[in-house]
């Protein structure tokens, strides 16, 4: 009975069906998360004293999919083949929901560290488990802080742990692509990393920019080809970056491309 509710709620204007699935939000998803993040984030705080943060940021991986397989995320996955798992990248992905977090947890498969808003430290469990398994919190607003912060991250990137960034920043309202930030094709040149440049498509349907609109629906997760920096200095950032927009925004959908970092 709940799989048909969350088919008849694809589309809010189905009435019946939409309204079905926000009661079905309020009463179990949002309690069920809530719980997730409470015995996962317990969970992995515990277990990184007597762990490595590799193993115990494994937990991330069953608080996102149990979060999923509640709201009715389906996942799509291409492109798994370019990665090596024995290889660091630096990992450039666009921001289209506060689902991005569960899709990527859930389904990437690699090893990696997220580059964070600092805000998220204050999330209760959640923040200080981020924290211990060695996700990097910047302060966005104060500069020098957030290079320090980025500088101390370089020393945890490397035999196949990967870095995380939104180069965007900040969630997209229109999902179509905002400008890149330099910080992520920075650490790539100054540690000799490929870039990887991931597209998520869909993420925001299940659950629009702010907003608690939740609503069942398919994820893509397209993994582009990583892109080499050999040879490469500073000069050539904006290369980098244009390269690495180019690839994201090939797999969006043709309403939400746009052409130029």
């Amino acid at each position: 009975m709940m799989v048909m509710c969350a088919e008849l709620a694809v589309n809010k204007n189905k009435g019946l069906g939409w309204f079905l699935f926000q009661v079905y939000k309020w009463i179990f998803v949002i309690p069920w998360f809530v719980l997730l993040t409470v015995v996962f984030g317990t969970c992995a705080i515990l277990s990184s004293y007597v762990m490595t943060p590799r193993k115990a940021a494994f937990n991330g991986v069953f608080w996102a999919r149990l979060t999923a397989y509640a709201a009715f995320m389906r996942m799509k996955i291409k492109g798994r083949e370019h990665i090596d798992p024995k290889q660091s990248y630096v990992v450039v992905v666009n921001h289209q929901s506060a689902f991005d977090i569960i899709a990527l947890y859930g389904w990437l498969g690699i090893d990696f560290r997220w580059v964070m808003k600092q805000e998220i430290r204050k999330v209760p469990f959640l923040g200080y488990a981020c924290y211990r398994v060695g996700h990097v919190y910047i302060d966005r607003k104060n500069q020098a802080a957030a290079i320090q912060s980025l500088e101390a991250a370089k020393e945890r990137i490397h035999s196949g742990t990967s870095v995380l960034f939104f180069p965007e920043g900040t969630r997209t309202s229109s999902s179509a692509l905002k400008p890149f930030k330099k910080g992520a094709f920075k650490m790539a040149l100054d540690l000799g990393l490929p870039v990887l440049p991931i597209t998520l498509s869909g993420t925001d349907h299940v659950m629009p920019t702010k907003s608690l609109d939740l609503m069942p629906g398919k994820v893509d997760l397209v993994i582009h080809p990583a892109i080499s920096t050999e040879g490469m200095t500073e000069d050539d950032i904006e290369t980098l970056m244009q390269k690495s927009f180019d690839a994201i925004n090939s797999s969006l959908p043709a309403e939400k491309t746009t052409t130029r970092v």
